[in-house]
């Protein structure tokens, strides 16, 4: 019991600091409010609760979740800031995310033969491109969204898990697709679905997740050059025949001259990390609402507005914290498929991190995705959720091999 009240245990200190943004948000608030006591208690609870929970369940990397607890945190402490509405309805999805990592940890541990069903994950993943261009709804300019009733979602959140296990089924049973040349075109028939939805930054996810496996594990290295020589020719066309990503070069170079209007989302948010400083304004002294979509594609600008040039390097330092524990357990893992699968997850989370980033401080065109854990929004929270259960199965493997190998080396000194 001391052990588990010990201020020195990661958890507690991410208790103490969600307890730290109720007060600020209930100050902000100017007076006693009952919604935003709930709210934080809800969040803290199901933080500590979940994480005692993975300590008592699996022997794998703990410091995976505690990072993300950490992400969902900031996110939520700002989402609520700007819309308490949205911070609640957010708390709800990490509520349905804790309980989907549990879920996909359980079955990718109790499930066997998942590096066999290559062709079920092409066909489920085709079938779901195809629901999504017949039924779709168009939204930001991309058809990527299935509404069913009041609730909706984005069926490519579950093709990205579906991407990765069909990566690392192929390079553990390469001899049943024996034409390099027939892979790689089902994996362009990937991303060509996605630039008919007009979903480019999902694209560009795709694309970086598969070069770096691919890299990785093909033996022909000249494939890779001509993947790079396609990429870039793609890059062109897409420029001159695809308005909408000519409109976001042209605000990429330079942004000013549209300040009123195409270029209106990329200035404000320029304005608003400057406007911050190192240290920032401070919770509820900012003025993200500002920025159309803040509490989405631009939930970073808005951290760096109010928590200062600090708090968006903290937030970059924790997804690199992220990325480093995934690649030392793809490293470490000796099972073909799973370090295929832990590399894949890693990239993912870390490439879509990257591209929103970049993105709002306009290193790179600005893309319409989410940043992993912290924007607001429920498909991408549940699927970052997948892929960090999925994630934690591999870790736990890892353990377990290393715990073999101690045992064998202190069976040979003795």
């Amino acid at each position: 019991m001391r052990k588990l009240l010990n201020y020195k245990m990661p958890q507690n200190l991410i208790f103490l600091i969600d307890i730290m943004a109720l007060l600020l948000l209930y100050f902000y608030k100017d007076g006693f409010d009952e919604f935003i006591l709930v709210s934080g208690v809800l969040l803290a609870f199901l933080i500590y609760l979940s994480n005692f929970i993975l300590i008592k369940t699996s022997s794998g990397d703990h410091y995976i979740f505690l990072i993300m607890a950490m992400l969902v945190s900031i996110g939520i402490i700002m989402i609520y800031r700007i819309d308490p509405s949205y911070g609640f309805k957010q708390i709800t999805w990490f509520g349905i995310g804790i309980a989907t990592f549990f879920f996909f940890y359980a079955m990718t541990k109790n499930i066997k033969g998942f590096e066999k069903w290559c062709e079920f994950y092409v066909g489920i993943s085709m079938a779901l491109f195809l629901f999504t261009l017949v039924f779709g709804v168009k939204i930001k300019g991309a058809t990527n969204w299935i509404k069913i009733g009041g609730f909706s979602f984005q069926p490519a959140e579950l093709i990205k898990i579906l991407f990765v296990f069909f990566l690392a089924s192929y390079y553990v049973q390469k001899e049943k697709i024996k034409n390099t040349y027939i892979f790689i075109g089902i994996v362009y028939t990937y991303i060509g679905f996605l630039f008919i939805q007009r979903d480019l930054g999902t694209a560009m996810i795709f694309y970086f997740v598969f070069m770096t496996i691919f890299y990785i594990f093909e033996e022909d290295r000249k494939l890779i050059y001509y993947n790079l020589v396609g990429a870039f020719v793609i890059a062109v066309l897409s420029y001159f025949f695809i308005n909408h990503v000519k409109i976001r070069i042209v605000t990429w170079l330079n942004p000013w001259p549209y300040i009123d209007n195409k270029g209106y989302q990329i200035t404000q948010s320029l304005f608003a990390i400057a406007s911050g400083g190192f240290f920032g304004t401070g919770i509820g002294l900012g003025h993200p609402e500002f920025i159309p979509e803040v509490h989405t594609d631009f939930i970073f600008s808005a951290i760096c507005e109010e928590m200062g040039i600090f708090g968006g390097i903290g937030v970059i330092m924790l997804f690199l914290i992220l990325v480093y524990r995934g690649f030392k357990i793809a490293l470490n893992q000796h099972n073909r498929f799973f370090k295929i699968i832990a590399l894949g997850m890693t990239a993912m989370l870390g490439f879509q991190a990257f591209i929103i980033i970049a993105g709002v401080i306009k290193m790179i065109p600005l893309t319409g995705v989410t940043l992993p854990f912290v924007s607001y929004g429920g498909s991408s929270l549940v699927s970052s959720f997948a892929a960090l259960g999925i994630l934690q199965v591999a870790s736990e493997e890892v353990e377990l091999e290393q715990e073999e190998k101690n045992g064998h080396y202190i069976q040979e000194d003795r």
